[in-house]
This record gives structure tokens, sequence and C-alpha cells, in this order.
């Protein structure tokens, strides 16, 4: 009489007997964007340096203001050698110079990857009563006529084929903001141009249906940045900063780097079934309503 084995007796298969998985994307371990081809708008240092570090063939910066643009060309080319970095100093609103640095990136690399539209601008926080139609005006040409025109010009260029390119495809990103998810999260005209951002990439995403051309557009919470800086530095004076970021779950602000990573993984082929989504990057702010620890009852 034979006895039946117990269960952790039983042979077990071979790894080699797994069918292979099925793979969009590269190697993890390996650099994400290898040999592409990425266009910035609104500076975003900290996003142009991961973008180098994870093997970006080159990077175009571009802003309106030179300001600190040849610097950070400085510091890409001491840091990532084999990068190439060009700067190019114009609006982001101004049609004509966003056709211009995208026909540049393709006539001289034959393509175009990963377009990331960051520029934009607050406006002066003021009542609805208070608000003046040419800031609101400003604040949404600025902020969402330049998505429109990012997205009009790099989605054509990315669905070029070549021979370092057989095939169409690429990542649009924009910088949205919490305040278009959510009301209260800034003044009225930043907020109603971060909502039209994410109306913009999402009618993008279905647009380009069948192109391999995805759109996404990232929401971050309280960042330091350039634009925030005044009231960081303000907090700082006061001796308050620990209240700075008190609403979301984590407590705290951000630092650019977090929102960067996100951008990063929207920007390599390992986000290759996200599409037409805003990602919020706000320590849990949006999750739910926000409240003071503490101050509940």
């Amino acid at each position: 009489m034979t006895t039946k084995p117990k269960r952790w007796q039983l042979k077990t298969p071979d790894a080699e007997d797994l069918p292979e998985l099925k793979r969009r994307a590269g190697d993890v371990t390996g650099p994400r964007l290898q040999g592409k081809v990425a266009i910035i708008t609104g500076i975003g240092r900290a996003t142009a340096r991961l973008f180098a570090e994870s093997g970006c063939r080159a990077v175009y910066i571009c802003d309106r203001q030179n300001t600190h643009m040849v610097q950070q060309q400085a510091e890409l080319a001491r840091l990532t050698p084999d990068v190439d970095v060009h700067v190019h100093e114009f609006d982001a609103a101004d049609e004509d110079a966003v056709r211009d640095v995208v026909e540049a990136a393709v006539r001289r690399y034959g393509r175009l990857d990963v377009f990331f539209a960051n520029a934009g601008i607050v406006g002066r926080e003021s009542g609805m009563g208070e608000v003046d139609g040419r800031d609101f005006s400003e604040v949404m040409r600025v902020n969402a006529q330049s998505v429109f025109l990012a997205a009009k010009y790099a989605t054509a260029a990315m669905k070029l084929t070549s021979p370092t390119k057989p095939t169409s495809g690429g990542s649009f990103i924009a910088t949205a903001s919490v305040a278009g998810l959510r009301a209260n999260a800034g003044p009225s005209a930043y907020s109603a141009s971060k909502a039209a951002v994410i109306s913009l990439v999402q009618t993008s995403a279905f647009q380009l249906s069948g192109t391999g051309v995805r759109a996404n557009a990232v929401c971050p919470g309280l960042i330091e940045t350039d634009i925030t800086q005044p009231l960081f530095a303000a907090a700082r004076n006061r001796g308050t900063e620990g209240k700075l970021g008190q609403l979301n779950p984590l407590g705290r602000a951000a630092v650019a780097d977090e929102v960067a990573r996100v951008v990063v993984f929207l920007a390599s082929d390992e986000s290759g079934y996200v599409n037409g989504q805003a990602w919020a990057v706000d320590g849990g702010l949006s999750a739910g309503l926000p409240f003071i620890r503490g101050k509940l009852a």
C-alpha cells in the first residue's frame, strides 16, 4: 500500500517550465530612459537631472528666463557628460518657439520621446470680486495655453518614425496641481488653469488613440520650488516651517525630487499602460477632507 505524498513533498516544476513574462519595458535595473530625447519647459532642474541620470540621449531645457539654465547645463555636463544638454530661452506659450524647439530635436536626433510641459505661474492672490481679467487671461495663457501648444507639436513629433525610432510612440507629461483637483488650494485663475491642464491631457489621450503616444498630468501639492520659495522663506522667518504641509497625512511639504521621480516613471516605458491620468503627488491631501491633527474636537 502506497501512501499519498504530503503536500510539501510534491515535486515542484523547474523555473524553466514557467512561461516567459511578456514585457514592454526594459530591465528595471538599467537606465529607465535609455536613448530617449526629452524636452522640458519651465526649467525643472530636478527632472532634468533625473532624465540625464536615467540615460536620456539628449535633454532640452527651456525657460523664458536664462537666469539658471546655463548653470544647469554646466552641472549636467559635469555629472552626465554622455548626455547632450541644450538650453533654449523662450516663452512656453509662444507657438512659434514651441514648434521650433520640437523641430530642432527631431531634425538633430530623428526622434522625440518625452515632453514635460512644466512652465507655470501662480498669479495674484485675490478674491473673486477682485480678480483682474487681464491677470486671469495671463495665468491661463502661461499655464494652459502653453500645455496645449506643447501637446499639439510634441505629440505630432512623437508619431514620427526614423531609423532610430521605428515605431510611433512617446510620453507627454504636463504639470497640473492639486489645485486642479480640489478647491481652496490656490487662487481662482491658477486653479482653473490647472483643471484645464488635466482636461487637456485626458482629451489628448483619447485623440491620440492607436498612436502609442500617452498623455498624463502630475498634480503636486505643496512643493518647495522657485514659485513657492517666498512662502517657505516667510515660514522659516516666522519659525513656522513645521506647519507647512500639516493638512496632508504625511504632515510635511515635498521637495522637487519627489515629483521628478514620478515624472521619470511616466516618461519611461515602465508606465506604458498609464494614460490619461492625473497623478496626485500631494502627500495624500486629495485623498480625503483636510484636517489638522489635534483640532478635531
